[in-house]
C-alpha cells in the first residue's frame, strides 16, 4: 500500500498594484506561469480587477476573443490562437449551490487540457483539483478612486510547490 503523498505547504507571494494597466501587466506575466490543467481562482469585491487581470491572462496565453466578465452567459471558452490551452473564464457569482451547479459546466472534463480561471469560486470549484492558484485582490472600497490593489497569490498543492510566484513581483 502507498504512503499517501505528503501535503505541500502553500506557496504565497504578495504584490500592490496601483493601476488597471499593472493589473493587465500581471495577467500576462502570470500566464508564463501556466499551463494545461492549471485553475486559477479569482476573489476580490467588485472592481477590484479580476476580469482585467483574466484580459491579461487571456493576452499573454494567446487565445481568440476579447476577454470579458462572463457574468450572464456563466462562462466563455476562448480557443488558443498558437497552440497552447484554451482559456475557460468561468463567473460563479450568480451560481448559488457548490460543485453541483459547476458540474453543469463540465469544468472537470475542460480541466486537463485547459486554464480555467473562475471568478468568485470559493466555495465552489475546491473540488475540482487540490491544484489551484488562489488570487486574492482586495481594494479600499467606499467612495474611493482609489486604484490601489493589494493582491494575495496562494499556490496549493503539488503542481504550484515549485513554482517561484515571486517572478512576478519583478
Amino acid at each position: 500500500m502507498e504512503a499517501p503523498a505528503a501535503p505541500h505547504n502553500p506557496v504565497e507571494t504578495e504584490l500592490t498594484v496601483t493601476s488597471p494597466e499593472q493589473m493587465r501587466e500581471l495577467g500576462l506575466k502570470l500566464a508564463k506561469l501556466l499551463r494545461a490543467g492549471d485553475l486559477v481562482m479569482l476573489s476580490g469585491e467588485l472592481g477590484a480587477g479580476k476580469t482585467t487581470l483574466t484580459r491579461g491572462l487571456g493576452e499573454g496565453l494567446g487565445v481568440r476573443g476579447a476577454v470579458t466578465s462572463p457574468t450572464f452567459v456563466i462562462a466563455r471558452v476562448h480557443p488558443s490562437l498558437g497552440g497552447g490551452p484554451p482559456l475557460v473564464h468561468v463567473d460563479a457569482y450568480r451560481l448559488g449551490g457548490g460543485l453541483d451547479e459547476m458540474e453543469d459546466l463540465d469544468l472537470d472534463v475542460s480541466l486537463s487540457d485547459s486554464v480555467i480561471v473562475v471568478e468568485w469560486g470559493e466555495g465552489k470549484v475546491e473540488e475540482l483539483t487540490d491544484d489551484r492558484l488562489q488570487v486574492r485582490i482586495h481594494r479600499a472600497v467606499g467612495d474611493t478612486t482609489d486604484e490601489v490593489r493589494h493582491v494575495t497569490l496562494t499556490g496549493l498543492g503539488e503542481r504550484w510547490a515549485a513554482v517561484d510566484l515571486g517572478v512576478l513581483t519583478a
